[in-house]
């Protein structure tokens, strides 16, 4: 197992568990508000992209808190059509539409973009990489907000070094990541680390029915039962090097 990363196991399988869940990452209401409190000049005549939304728990809290056109983009067609389902839910679908794309090779125009949003998403492409080719997307004095996987410390035990390596090549220190962030072409405008309630109470606590009723569904598929094994060796690792690592809100002004 410990030589396994999330990427080797079926996309399919990983968008079947994840697709029933509130949330595909680490996160919640609040953090995303206090984020965009940092982004000023949102009118309605904004256009906000939502990169690798996932089923879009923070696109409608991202719509409830502006008057913004919002896009919302993720590879999986099941993620958007349930999407594309709340935004109507809640009355939102004039100014929320999901589509099917690839955050590495984006649909857009240049500069279409006041605001490109991307929670828990941007390690799939490369952090670099994302924010290279994000920017093309923005307008000038527009804003990039992600959330990245991140070291909190210089140094930190073989264990976690190896399981974070293997799943995000590119992980860095918060000021490396900064550093990135003012290379690539943005002023960073502030950084703040997911309290842990994000990982346990919204993530993982989650999960666990949702294994045990996977598990059972597909009762005697190897990949599933390495893929759940992979979720809940996750969880016992967050629990005892969480202060070492976690989720950091980057969030960037384009020069």
């Amino acid at each position: 197992m410990e030589d396994i990363t999330i990427r080797e196991f079926e996309f399919a399988l990983i968008n079947e568990f994840f697709t029933e869940l509130e949330r595909q990452g680490p996160g919640s209401p609040e953090e995303t508000i206090r984020a965009l409190s940092f982004i000023s000049n949102l009118s309605s005549k904004a256009k906000i992209a939502d990169l690798g939304c996932g089923t879009g728990a923070q696109t409608m809290v991202l719509a409830q808190n502006t008057k913004a056109t919002i896009t919302a983009l993720d590879l999986y067609a099941g993620s958007i059509d349930k999407l594309n389902v709340t935004a109507e839910k809640l009355g939102l679908q004039n100014r929320v539409k999901g589509i099917v794309g690839s955050m590495d090779n984006l649909p857009f125009r240049n500069d279409e973009f006041d605001l490109i949003w991307s929670e828990g998403a941007i390690a799939n492409i490369g952090f670099e990489k994302g924010l290279n080719h994000w920017k093309n997307f923005l307008k000038k004095d527009g804003y990039v907000v992600i959330t990245y996987e991140s070291w909190f410390t210089d140094e930190r035990p073989a264990e976690i070094e190896k399981w974070w390596v293997d799943a995000v090549p590119e992980i860095g220190t918060i000021a490396h990541n900064i550093s990135i962030m003012q290379k690539t072409g943005y002023i960073p405008v502030a950084a703040f680390t997911l309290p842990e309630s994000c990982w346990i109470d919204n993530y993982f606590v989650p999960q666990k029915a949702r294994q045990e009723e996977f598990l059972k569904k597909h009762a005697g598929n190897k990949t599933v039962e390495d893929m759940i094994a992979f979720m809940r060796r996750e969880a016992d690792l967050y629990s005892k090097y969480k202060q070492y690592y976690g989720y950091v809100f980057y969030i960037g002004k384009k020069l």
